[in-house]
């Protein structure tokens, strides 16, 4: 759907771009995508992860992919290829974000005592202290950048807290740990709290499972009365717009328009 919606908003603006979608991990796979790009003959390539912040063991896993396909492929290296590493700064999708937590708050009778919690996919603390992953300061950034657009746009001057959520083995991931901030928010005297998928674009068991069901029980075995969720941005307007403004400036259609 947000490829779909993305090549039609390209084409309003007059870019006949073709759009396609790569998985790592499920069908369409990246390979079967740029089989499908190479057959197309397509010459100029933007590469745009649907990682907002950068995160080695995400957006950089991708982009490795793609660099071993091009350097074992001759018929590859005949594309120009642009990419985005990162985008959690651009005005559009920070506007995206304000309005769908914007929109959730007016679900709660006081809006303003809602706390708001964004729930970030977490990933190994020795990414960022060893190997200087990027993730937790852009992530960091993030939530700095839509709060302020709220206050600035909305007057929401809700009080906010940043967390890390699906960590798994044995290793200390990023902390705090979602599951253990909602405790700490509920011991605290917070009853209402508002979720923020921080990391997320569209819905899938992260969202759909770990935080409307796992986390929610979480929030209500420890006393908060009311657990509301944003949505992903899945196909929110401002979203999707801000995607062909990228795809545009990458593929030198237009200048950047804002940082």
């Amino acid at each position: 759907e947000q490829a779909d919606n993305l090549q039609s908003e390209l084409q309003k603006r007059g870019v006949p771009a073709k759009v396609y979608v790569g998985m790592r991990y499920w069908h369409p796979y990246t390979e079967e995508a740029i089989a499908q790009i190479k057959a197309d003959q397509i010459t100029r390539l933007a590469v745009i992860p649907l990682y907002p912040q950068y995160s080695i063991s995400t957006s950089g896993s991708s982009l490795k992919l793609l660099d071993r396909l091009w350097q074992t492929d001759k018929s590859l290296q005949r594309i120009k290829r642009f990419t985005a590493t990162s985008w959690y700064y651009r005005l559009g999708y920070i506007r995206a974000m304000g309005d769908l937590i914007h929109q959730k708050l007016q679900s709660f009778a006081n809006p303003a005592q809602a706390h708001i919690f964004f729930s970030a996919h977490g990933v190994p603390k020795k990414y960022v202290t060893e190997y200087g992953d990027p993730y937790q300061v852009e992530m960091e950034n993030s939530v700095d950048a839509i709060m302020q657009f709220m206050r600035r746009e909305y007057q929401d001057y809700n009080a906010h807290t940043l967390a890390y959520q699906s960590r798994v083995g044995p290793v200390e991931w990023l902390k705090p740990y979602t599951e253990e901030a909602i405790i700490q928010l509920a011991k605290r005297g917070i009853k209402h709290l508002l979720v923020v998928p921080i990391s997320f674009v569209s819905e899938h068991i992260e969202t759909l499972q770990e935080i409307d069901v796992e986390y929610r029980h979480v929030a209500h075995e420890a006393g908060i009365e009311q657990f509301e969720r944003v949505p992903a941005l899945n196909s929110h307007p401002e979203f999707i717009a801000d995607l062909a403004q990228l795809s545009m400036e990458l593929l030198g259609q237009k200048s950047v328009a804002y940082v």
